[in-house]
């Protein structure tokens, strides 16, 4: 659960994929391509040379057009794909 968190770290991966860290330790990757297509200020993002220019502002993420993305929105999508994750693992039978 979100408690006021802020990104304290952002690495690019691949495409629309970066790895974030939050000042609780909590990390992981998010897809950012569902955001692409959410409005014209999100559009510029569609390339990815514009989309790798993030920067860091007030805990979220924030591109030079003035588009960003709300941490709270980023923590749970976090959460959520670790869930996910672990889920899987305990049905399959491979959680470590």
């Amino acid at each position: 659960m979100w408690n006021l968190n802020d990104i304290v770290r952002i690495s690019y991966k691949s495409q629309y994929t970066y790895e974030i860290e939050f000042d609780n330790g909590l990390m992981g990757e998010v897809d950012f391509s569902k955001w692409v297509n959410r409005g014209a200020v999100f559009e510029p993002l569609r390339k990815i040379a514009f989309f790798k220019m993030t920067a860091i502002e007030g805990g979220a993420i924030t591109w030079p057009n003035g588009a960003d993305i709300a941490p709270e929105t980023i923590y749970e999508e976090i959460e959520n794909t670790q869930t996910t994750c672990m889920h899987t693992q305990a049905v399959s039978g491979t959680r470590k």
